[in-house]
């Protein structure tokens, strides 16, 4: 079986004429139209000199075009690597030395930077603007859209993501096509997505909840998405009654909770609001269920695992709180100091495991430990350890940001561990880097830029060898 994430995607697809992805101008793209394209750039990403395993790093503005890029990555067996658009030069520096991409795909206005720093590493760059054109498109546009989907294994890595870096400098976070395969299912059973869902996306693509869980989810549900480039509240609003779930991150519902508009007529037509990437303030579920008659679900993820834990579709959706394990994910909260398992009600450190989470390619100078795991050529680790461990725990020298601490009973992990409810409680602001504000869509970007950080704290997550129970 080809454990491939886009013949997962391709295979969930009933009926390829039905509409994949619109756009507020109108603009429609079934789902033969998104596969066909998606063919097209894949034989142009090789033609760029791409092979199977080599690194695709992108830096584009949000558009169905570079969506389908993604895919087309996914297709070719190529590794994609999606970088904020508000990255400045010397960041992208860092970002291109450090996965060492084959090609860069980048906004045409930033082609000239990218360039110099590029090909001296011997990577290609083409242009993908806001509009869908540039170098790429042209290229594609003299393929053909016949392109055999690579056959890969679980194993074999999809994407690589750069963590927020509230610790040191960002490291990236090796995620396979079985880690993302694995999640999608997972949210897509647990959250009742069907090809019936409408998803209203204002969310950027450059980061998990927008690319992984927004995008993922939705088309291998064989759902529709309403493709808005970004959060506006007003646009949004009026999308609500052609959708069925929206996902954003709270500053989209504090927004929201601002336009008069906002009323339960307004929401009648929604099933679902998902919240994520930060803490949603206990006030703002509160009003927002009296306001729309809907509780929003809170879930809870992070770049290396994508979503861990989620409050439940049925049954009560507690404000403050980000529910229980996702199935087949462990959680326990421990003793940052001696790692014994604390009781229920005790703060501390997270540590996560399933089969959903990735591993860090590379660790910058001063944080290395030859005993983690490096990238291969391939992005394999040489280390086949049968899992790992993420830890995560508070700042102890501040103490600042939120905290996690268990809740309400216990129930079995994976592994037969008693785990616990994890719950948001929050302590403290954020403790951002002294560096400018990169929100290139608004206030609302800033929390998926420390997504970590907003539950955890200032987190410190160390990588471990972990054997399967």
């Amino acid at each position: 079986m080809n454990a491939n994430l886009f013949q997962h995607v391709s295979d969930a697809v009933a009926d390829t004429s039905r509409v994949a992805i619109e756009t507020p101008e109108g603009r429609r793209h079934t789902y033969e139209e998104v596969i066909l394209e998606s063919g097209r750039l894949a034989n142009a990403i090789l033609a760029r000199g791409v092979v199977a395993g080599d690194r695709v790093a992108v830096q584009v503005e949000k558009s169905v075009e570079a969506l389908i890029l993604y895919l087309a990555c996914l297709r070719a067996g190529a590794v994609y690597l999606p970088l904020n658009t508000a990255y400045t030069l010397a960041e992208m520096d860092y970002f291109l030395g450090d996965a060492e991409p084959k090609l860069v795909v980048c906004d045409p206005g930033k082609r000239d930077g990218i360039a110099g720093l590029a090909e001296g590493r011997g990577a290609a760059v083409d242009t993908l603007d806001r509009a869908g054109e540039g170098t790429i498109a042209d290229v594609a546009a003299m393929q053909s859209h016949a392109f055999p989907t690579a056959v890969l294994e679980a194993d074999d890595l999809a994407a690589i993501l750069y963590t927020s870096g509230t610790t040191g400098r960002s490291k990236g976070a090796m995620l396979t096509h079985g880690n993302l395969v694995s999640n999608a299912l997972t949210l897509r059973e647990l959250w009742r997505f069907t090809s019936a869902d409408v998803l209203i996306h204002a969310l950027p693509i450059y980061h998990v909840h927008g690319l992984f869980v927004a995008s993922n989810v939705a088309m291998m549900s064989d759902a529709s998405m309403l493709f808005c480039p970004r959060f506006d509240a007003e646009e949004v609003l009026s999308l609500m009654g052609r959708a069925t779930v929206m996902m954003g991150v709270p500053t989209f519902y504090t927004r929201l909770l601002q336009h008069r508009g906002l009323d339960r007529e307004a929401a009648r037509h929604m099933r679902l609001f998902v919240s994520g990437s930060a803490p949603l303030l206990a006030e703002t579920h509160r009003e927002w269920r009296e306001r729309t008659g809907h509780a929003i679900l809170e879930r809870y993820g992070m770049t290396e695992t994508g979503m861990n834990a989620s409050n439940p579709y049925e049954g009560d959706r507690i404000a403050g709180t980000v529910g229980m394990p996702l199935p087949d994910v462990e959680i326990r909260v421990t003793d940052p100091e001696t790692e014994e398992e604390l009781a229920p009600g005790e703060v501390g450190m997270i540590e996560v495991r399933g089969h959903h989470h990735g591993r860090v390619q590379r660790l910058p100078e001063g944080d290395r430990d030859g005993d983690r795991p490096r990238a291969g050529r391939r992005g394999k680790r040489r280390d086949r350890r049968p899992a790992s461990r993420f830890r995560g725990g508070r700042d102890r020298d501040r103490g600042a940001g939120a905290r996690v601490q268990h809740r309400r009973g216990r129930r079995r992990g994976l592994a037969g561990r008693a785990v616990g409810e994890v719950q948001a409680a929050e302590t403290g602001p954020l403790r951002r880097r002294p560096a400018p504000q990169r929100d290139g869509q608004g206030a609302e970007e800033r929390p998926a830029r420390a997504e970590r950080g907003a539950l955890l704290g200032r987190s410190r997550r160390v990588l471990t060898g972990l054997a399967a129970a």
